[in-house]
């Protein structure tokens, strides 16, 4: 582990300084690439304009048709929390807009697969749609959008995926499917700035761009118009749990919907998943959509139904919304027992790929015959952090005849793209992968049993050709010692209260303390006393039981916790340099 420093760039902090920025905020906004206040506005009127985004005028104007036309309209959502959010957002604001028959449909992970497939298409048309609306997903689904318009449905994709690989030797020629309106800001030719955008973003300006044309037409005044702000919630819930990178407009999106979920203005399901995960909405953070209500989300996907998710979403009772927090919940806690089982597994399976003493090869490929499919994306995560190398973690299909198939979900590390490394193995190796997709730092792809061997060679071989060993060492930027007297609770509060999380990194400070005394709780933390500057202070070390030395380096956030009603000061170790 090398721990690394931030530069701070001096006359952004200056800048931000002199306009009545707190001097500590100044520093971390600078060293992530902030040089001015005007990109700190989160107001609504700063997004970037829905008249950039290719494809929306023409989205709002079918929507708009259809809603004049009384069509029937059904949503193909995704079964992770983004595409649960973005089907939400989608059934919630259409109805808001004046569409009078809104339904939806969400893929089943293990018989359905990803994205809209021709089956899907058939299942929309037989039950009595007009349109067939995509929500974080349709981008690559070229068979799927051919059979829908086969059948006469109009389509209209809304996502944020890459388009699929090329099969021709043109390095330009992406293959779009043949849908009637495609919105993705990362399709060829869109200038629609933010490349980061979640899907339930995308939908979220898709309802924006139709409001307008709505307004256009005279069925609304700009006086009288639905808000749709109070969707706002889901979309930074989305945006959060997908972990797209927290750019200007995302962090505007998120930061409006965290001050309407602090306000309690959110829909009941919000509401009730905060109670069922143990956390306080009137405070609520990033860290709490990332790893409280997302995972919970995400688990019906994973090992359930992403209708009771969805429905947790949709529903105005409080009543019913308590049950599906709950029922979530419960399926959240038996998906941790089966991630802990797989995850102690693959950790043997794969320091057994080399010896000790060694490095780690640069690619690992997990396989384990009872490994659960829907958590091999979480596996492959956990063992990418131990390990810091690009992983795959497969297992095997349980879909009706698809026995020997293995569906694998790998997490990648910064400087390897893992979707073009995909490409790159498909090309030198035909055959090999029947299907794949994702982005730079997470894919998922679907190879024939007997080619595991083939495809962890050929992925090899690329993490050979394309990572060095700088980029093979793990590496841990930080923001520096943090001085003593910004050691308070109201600047922790203030620090939790921003908006941080995927290339927009929470404050992580380092410098040597003293460590005084130690002891495991737990029996899998460490419970620390510190001297941080001279001055007593008390850490936590999740997850390690390791004895330090007196004097190390440290790495840790900043947290605030409460004993005899008064609240102190606590550093959360991030990892130490010793």
């Amino acid at each position: 582990m090398k721990i690394a420093v931030r530069d701070v760039p001096p006359r952004a902090a200056w800048t931000l300084e002199q306009a009545g920025i707190h001097p500590l905020l100044a520093q971390l906004y600078a060293a992530r690439g902030i040089t001015g206040t005007t990109e700190l506005d989160d107001s609504l009127s700063k997004l970037l304009p829905p008249s950039t985004m290719q494809g929306l005028a023409q989205a709002a104007c079918l929507l708009a048709d259809a809603i004049a036309g009384d069509k029937r309209l059904c949503i193909v959502a995704d079964y992770d929390c983004d595409g649960a959010t973005a089907c939400a957002v989608a059934v919630r604001g259409l109805s808001l807009l004046g569409a009078r028959h809104v339904s939806y449909i969400v893929p089943d992970r293990v018989i359905d697969g990803y994205g809209l497939t021709p089956p899907i298409a058939q299942r929309v048309k037989d039950a009595g749609a007009d349109v067939l609306i995509t929500v974080d997903n349709g981008i690559a689904s070229l068979q799927g959008v051919a059979h829908a318009r086969a059948l006469g449905l109009q389509v209209l994709v809304t996502d944020h995926h890459l388009p699929a690989a090329s099969t021709t030797p043109d390095p330009l020629a992406v293959p779009l499917p043949d849908a009637d309106v495609i919105v993705n800001p990362n399709q060829p030719g869109c200038p629609f700035e933010s490349k980061s955008i979640a899907g339930v973003g995308v939908m979220f300006y898709v309802l924006l761009a139709l409001r307008s044309e709505l307004r256009a037409r005279g069925v609304f005044e700009a006086s009288s118009q639905p808000k749709l702000d109070p969707l706002l919630p889901l979309v930074a819930l989305g945006t959060v749990a997908d972990v797209v990178k927290l750019d200007a407009n995302n962090r505007r999106l998120v930061a409006q919907g965290l001050k309407r979920v602090r306000a309690l203005a959110m829909p009941a399901g919000l509401a009730s998943l905060f109670v069922a995960s143990g956390r306080t909405a009137a405070v609520a953070t990033t860290f709490d959509f990332g790893f409280a209500l997302g995972p919970r989300i995400n688990a019906a996907g994973r090992l359930s139904d992403m209708t009771l998710g969805i429905e947790c979403l949709l529903t105005d009772d409080p009543a019913r919304a308590d049950e599906l927090a709950k029922m979530l919940d419960g399926i959240n806690r038996e998906r941790r027992t089966i991630e802990g089982d797989m995850r102690e597994q693959a950790f043997v399976i794969a320091e057994s790929l080399f010896e000790e003493g060694e490095d780690p090869p640069p690619a690992v490929c997990v396989f384990d015959p009872d490994f659960h499919e829907g958590v091999v994306g979480i596996v492959a995560s956990r063992l990418k952090d131990k390990m810091h190398r690009p992983v795959f973690v497969f297992a095997a299909s349980s879909a009706p005849g698809k026995e020997h198939e293995l569906k694998g979900s790998g997490r990648s590390i910064p400087g390897f793209h893992l979707r073009d490394a995909l490409d790159l193995v498909a090309k030198r190796h035909p055959g090999v992968l029947l299907r794949f997709g994702g982005h730079a730092m997470a894919a998922g792809c679907t190879i024939h049993e007997d080619e595991l061997d083939t495809f962890e060679q050929g992925l090899t071989a690329v993490a050979q050709e394309w990572l060095d060993a700088a980029t093979l060492t793990r590496r841990l930027e930080t923001d520096g010692p943090l001085k003593s007297e910004y050691r308070r609770v109201d600047l922790v509060d203030a620090l939790h209260h921003e908006v941080w999380g995927q290339g927009f990194a929470a404050p992580t400070f380092s410098e040597p303390v003293e460590v005084v005394s130690q002891r495991i709780v737990g029996e899998k933390h460490l419970s620390l006393k510190l001297k941080h500057q001279g001055q007593p202070v008390d850490a936590i070390w999740f997850g390690h039981t390791e004895q330090l030395p007196a004097k190390v380096t440290m790495a840790f956030r900043l947290d605030a916790d409460a004993w005899n009603g008064v609240r102190r000061v606590r550093f959360l170790v991030e990892a130490v340099e010793l």
